[in-house]
């Protein structure tokens, strides 16, 4: 080879590992804690959605810095510019600047709310004109609307709603702040996520009513104000008083207000409320305080009355309901319920009489999301984990036979949104490989269309290698993991291990999902010299009923005896420093971590435990008693899971860190553990966050995460 060529190549081969070494950036802590929600964030279709009665998505895109509400129609695959951002402004006199939410009211009818004022959108053809619609009041929350365009909010403890003829009507008035109407009721557990209930053809306003003057005062320091004032709020504790809800129906008609009569303990729990499509039955599931026993009954709208208990489902642990009925459009008098009833969460197709029907699916598997409906088929569509518990996929099921058949392509996690005719569906996907796959889909097949392919907006950074691990429980039961390892990964090093955890109901830290590490923080801490390693234990969600019953009565045991499953595998892994072990984790994961460092003392070398439980008994009733029944029934339970009595067993280094103003798990849980470290001569490190609830937002994440961070160089490296 001469020299000419020589230098050539020596010169191109320098200029690739220049290039090479330009390219592979690492994370900073910024863009590990709140990047995938902002600079890194995956492109995809912003609020996509269907015209309703029709084959035609909406959605927004924004092109050259201008953002446009655009629509395609399908098959014809025809586009059209329904309104830009500015053109948007102009009509409405508004200077926003993002496009708002719009929200379908019908077929030609859609809606956006700025700053509380309500505008109506009126479509002729492709054209929308904008005329302002309602004015809320400042303090209007819970803001809920229907078809009819009835508007219903609540103003403090009270609910009122505005009647399309714009009649403002004030449907309670309670002084006692503490009889609180229209809003979540039970502490948002059993699916309920809002107390407004609008009827279908919009002659009826259902809400739930919660008097809570029966509970204990619970004070939330506020320490922004000198001198720091308490704010009062209600928290009902494991086997303490609880409130008392009822549901109540307002016909703005007639001015009248009718209770349901819902016979039973004061504190029972009221959900899965429906209304019947006709509009002259609302269902109730009437859940017992003990969590066993579920009666689903059928009232009278205009009286009240109970009609009938339609079916009951029983468990010797729990029984848990998390969704409404969903009845099949077009009839009045058929649903599906879903049910764990035989162990995972399907779908069973009952009447308005109470008469089970059939089964409409089954399997060592469960349902996601029912997605739509495609009356021609006769079949509801879903997603679920038939595949594998660690993707979701879309599935079409017919309801008689039960016949079920996958609607998508590609591994990974999809969700759908569907057509009112449930002929076509959005699919956007994901997987450990794939960033986003946006399509549209028909449902009976043989046509589909590809509306984006998300760029990888981590390409460039100097990555993590991940492996799958699959591990097992002591009853043989796969347990899910992932390894992640440092970029220059050298197997004839040893490596400090951090384990993050949570493994606790209804959660889900393994999938098959971008990024393939599950967190750009543990790719950060990658990076810098750390294997990372994170496993879903029995306990945890998507797994079936056994698997997250495992723990009843006994919350911290059987979770960690799978989380040391994973300890014995990685001591097992050459390349892992075991007397360099830290684990960190938050609430249900914060109590896994203090126990970790106290009833497992000294496998770990330090932790972190965020927003931690410390004591069940401190904790919300109607979580609580659903996974350890109350302190009287089950004192064994609770006192083996009580880390206050723990403390001194704590060895290591280990930071502890609560939001001061935490109402989910109240401060007093990590105040309570300081003083019994005190006690015993323990040692512990501590931080708060002045005016954080039970999560650290924001901009303050990322000190919350260079904190962690930190303190794991400190007693690791």
């Amino acid at each position: 080879m001469n020299t000419i060529k020589k230098v050539c190549l020596l010169l191109v081969a320098s200029g690739l590992i220049q290039g090479a070494a330009i390219a592979q950036k690492e994370f900073t802590i910024t863009e590990a804690t709140n990047g995938l929600a902002t600079t890194l964030a995956v492109q995809g279709i912003k609020q996509g959605s269907w015209r309703p009665g029709t084959n035609t998505f909406y959605h927004i895109e924004k092109t050259d810095g201008v953002e446009t509400w655009r629509s395609i129609d399908f098959p014809t695959d025809r586009p059209e510019d329904v309104v830009s951002l500015s053109r948007l402004n102009k009509a409405i006199g508004g200077d926003m600047k993002a496009m708002p939410l719009f929200t379908w009211l019908d077929k030609d009818h859609v809606y956006i709310n700025n700053g509380g004022k309500l505008y109506l959108g009126t479509f002729n053809d492709d054209k929308v004109s904008w005329k302002l619609w309602q004015t809320l009041p400042e303090s209007a929350q819970n803001v809920s609307v229907d078809a009819s365009r009835n508007i219903a909010y609540t103003i403090d403890n009270n609910l009122q709603m505005v009647t399309p003829a714009g009649k403002v009507i004030k449907v309670t008035n309670n002084a006692n702040k503490n009889i609180i109407s229209g809003q979540a009721v039970h502490r948002n557990e059993f699916g309920i996520d809002k107390g407004i209930f609008l009827s279908p053809k919009g002659s009826y306003l259902a809400y739930y009513r919660m008097d809570q003057t029966m509970v204990k005062d619970y004070p939330i320091m506020n320490w922004a104000t000198d001198p720091a004032t308490a704010d009062m709020i209600k928290y009902p504790m494991a086997g303490g008083t609880s409130h008392e809800v009822t549901l109540c129906v307002y016909n703005p008609a007639t001015g009248g207000n009718v209770t349901l009569k819902t016979e039973g303990p004061k504190d029972q729990y009221l959900t899965a409320v429906t209304w019947s499509p006709d509009e002259k039955y609302i269902f109730v599931g009437i859940l017992n305080r003990k969590q066993n026993n579920l009666q689903m009954n059928k009232y009278d709208a205009r009286t009240g009355a109970k009609v009938k208990t339609l079916f009951v489902e029983t468990d010797d642990k729990y029984v848990e309901p998390q969704h409404p009925l969903y009845f099949i459009p077009g009839s009045d008098d058929k649903f599906i319920w879903w049910s764990q009833r035989n162990g995972y969460m399907h779908l069973y197709l009952h009447n308005t009489n109470g008469d089970l029907l059939t089964r409409v699916t089954k399997g060592d598997w469960l349902v996601n999301e029912i997605a739509g409906y495609n009356k021609t088929t006769n079949e509801v569509i879903f997603t679920g984990t038939k595949e594998s518990p660690l993707e979701k996929h879309a599935y079409a099921a017919n309801i008689e036979t039960g016949d079920i058949r996958r609607l998508d392509e590609g591994e990974g996690t999809h969700q759908v949104f569907v057509s009112d005719d449930g002929k076509y569906m959005y699919d956007a996907y994901n997987s450990e490989t794939n960033p986003r796959t946006s399509v549209i889909r028909a449902v009976t097949g043989g046509y589909s269309k590809i509306l984006l392919t998300s760029k990888d907006p981590l390409a460039g950074y100097s990555r993590a290698e991940v492996r799958n691990v699959t591990l097992k429980a002591s009853n043989n039961i796969p347990l899910y993991g992932k390894l992640i390892l440092p970029p220059d990964f050298d197997a004839s090093k040893k490596y400090p291990v951090i384990v993050y955890l949570y493994n606790g109901p209804h959660v889900q830290l393994i999938r098959n999902a971008y990024p393939a590490s599950g967190n750009l923080w543990y790719e950060y801490i990658a990076q810098k010299g750390y294997i990372v390693f994170t496993m879903d234990g029995r306990g945890s969600s998507n797994r079936g009923l056994d698997f997250e019953q495992a723990v009843f009565r006994k919350l911290g045991t059987v979770e960690m005896d799978d989380q040391l499953k994973g300890v014995a595998y990685l001591k097992s892994l050459p390349y892992v420093d075991e007397n360099r072990l830290g684990v960190h984790g938050w609430s249900f994961g914060g109590f896994m971590t203090t126990s970790l460092m106290t009833r497992h003392a000294g496998i770990f070398k330090c932790g972190v435990a965020g927003g931690p439980v410390i004591d069940w008994k401190m904790y919300e009733a109607m979580y609580t008693e659903r996974y350890m029944d109350t302190p009287e029934e089950n004192p064994d339970g609770y006192e083996d899971a009580n880390l206050l009595t723990k403390a001194k067993k704590l060895k290591g280094h280990l930071l502890m860190i609560h939001g001061a103003n935490d109402d989910v798990v109240v401060w007093q849980h990590s105040v309570k553990f300081l003083k019994a470290s005190v006690d015993e001569g323990t040692q512990l490190d501590y931080f708060i966050y002045p005016g954080h609830l039970h999560n650290v937002r924001g901009k303050d994440r990322v000190h919350l995460m260079q904190k962690i961070s930190d303190y794991f160089d400190t007693y690791l490296k």
